[in-house]
């Protein structure tokens, strides 16, 4: 068995990325001995930003090789267990899902007292909870004591909600873990978390709006003003303007599966009439997602009826709205919005509100959690109440924003561009969560 009591605790930091278990574990009194990552770019600033080499793929290292430690830490690849991806777990065609086997051998090697893994969520429930299963049996018949807690940063005051599943164990002939408990969320009320807190108001280095950008901000929050002088209900469901005027049919049967003459009686997106030489030609002046074969699930049937039901009341002053902007040439995500901040008591705006432009439309929410950071550098939160310039508001989250939400403040150098460096802190470890949860797990006698 590795240890040593009473000289500080040695870490190992697998998958390692931008470095949380590094910053976590290094603040309560840790030495990082061998760190291994995949990406080139991480793996170069992971030895400028820590001072250390730090190893390529783990998969070419003898697990004979790496030092002794009393922790290992890990951050394995979640791409096979996502809800985002595939879900393929460890039949994952990139062969990702079979790393942990990897973190396996390494703990048969080198017997580590601790093992400290993270992952999404859904690792929990994946594959009916069998992969869950399989991870926990196995690290068992190694003779680690295992347990594992779904946590979130929020729960500790930081604005950000992001589930994970956070699995420690404690070898049995070091006794198990005891009476290890997870550390308890902060007593916290929701509305005294604010976005704010992790804001730079002062940042001279941001990504601006591009002028269309502002303009479809414009347009979006003058509908949702519109929408509120006109009866006061702001919509629950995700706005489909393209539904506007829409008459073509889709309870019983798919537009796809429909005669070309029943196709033409009807009208395709913002009302326009439905025309064409072929079925092609006809689907086509349809919304992209009408175009399918399949028969429309209930959740589209009841959009698709809101956004028409919605139409209908509204249509007087949406019609001179979907001019003004442009709507129809737009693309075909902005042309979508959700507003998920409630019900108002007074006229709304979405410029004192977070907005993101997401695949699936623009989407507005209260300024008390950010979004989850995501590889996708174009749903990079935005905050348009910052004011950027003489009389100019707005501009995106930065990447120091984005590091300090994730703990990561403390670093020199993050990756050269902001596509890059949120891409790294959406795969990366919490600081804060993992520091509480090292805590609670190493022993006082390691520290």
């Amino acid at each position: 068995m590795n240890s040593s009591k009473g000289k500080g605790f040695k870490f190992i930091d697998l998958f390692a990325g931008l470095g949380g278990f590094h910053l976590a574990l290094g603040n309560i009194g840790g030495e990082c001995v061998f760190a291994s990552e995949i990406q080139e770019e991480l793996r170069e600033l992971y030895s400028k930003n820590y001072n250390m080499k730090c190893h390529g793929d783990i998969t070419q290292i003898n697990p004979y090789d790496i030092p002794d430690h009393d922790v290992l830490c890990a951050g394995f690849p979640c791409q096979p267990f996502s809800k985002a991806g595939k879900q393929e777990g460890f039949e994952d065609s990139k062969d990702r899902g079979n790393l942990f086997y990897d973190i396996l051998g390494i703990l048969k090697a080198k017997t580590p007292k601790y093992v400290f893994l993270e992952n999404v969520a859904n690792l929990r429930a994946h594959d009916g909870g069998n992969t869950y299963k399989i991870i926990k049996k196995e690290l068992e018949d190694n003779h680690y004591v295992v347990d594992d807690e779904i946590m979130s940063p929020h729960q500790f005051g930081i604005p950000q909600h992001r589930n994970r599943i956070y699995i420690v164990g404690v070898h049995e002939d070091e006794g198990g873990l005891g009476d290890f408990k997870f550390p308890a969320p902060n007593d916290i009320f929701e509305d005294e978390i604010n976005i704010n807190s992790i804001i730079d108001f002062n940042a001279k280095e941001y990504r601006e709006l591009k002028p269309e950008t502002r303009r479809q901000i414009e347009a979006w929050d003058e509908f949702i003003k519109k929408t509120y002088q006109n009866g006061g209900v702001l919509p629950s469901f995700p706005i489909w303007s393209m539904e506007f005027g829409a008459t073509y049919d889709y309870n019983e049967n798919a537009p796809y599966n429909q005669s070309s003459k029943a196709l033409e009686k009807k009208k395709g997106r913002y009302g326009e009439p439905i025309k064409g030489n072929s079925l092609q030609e006809l689907l086509a002046c349809l919304p992209k997602y009408a175009q399918t074969h399949d028969d429309f699930p209930n959740w589209k049937c009841r959009f698709i009826e809101q956004n028409r039901t919605f139409y209908d009341k509204h249509k007087n002053w949406i019609v001179p709205w979907l001019e003004k902007y442009g709507i129809k040439e737009m693309a075909a995500s902005h042309q979508k919005f959700e507003w998920n901040c409630g019900q108002v008591n007074s006229e709304p705006t979405i410029k004192d509100k977070i907005i993101q432009f997401r695949p699936s439309g623009i989407r507005v929410k209260k300024i008390d959690y950010s979004p989850s950071l995501v590889l996708a550098s174009t749903q990079t939160p935005i905050f348009p109440w910052i004011k950027v310039e003489e009389g100019e508001y707005g501009r995106y989250m930065t990447a120091r924003e984005g590091a300090k939400l994730q703990g990561m403040q403390a670093l020199d150098k993050l990756p050269k561009s902001d596509a890059a460096t949120f891409r790294a802190l959406g795969n990366a470890v919490n600081v804060e969560v993992v520091q509480r949860i090292a805590q609670k797990l190493i022993k006082e006698a390691d520290v």
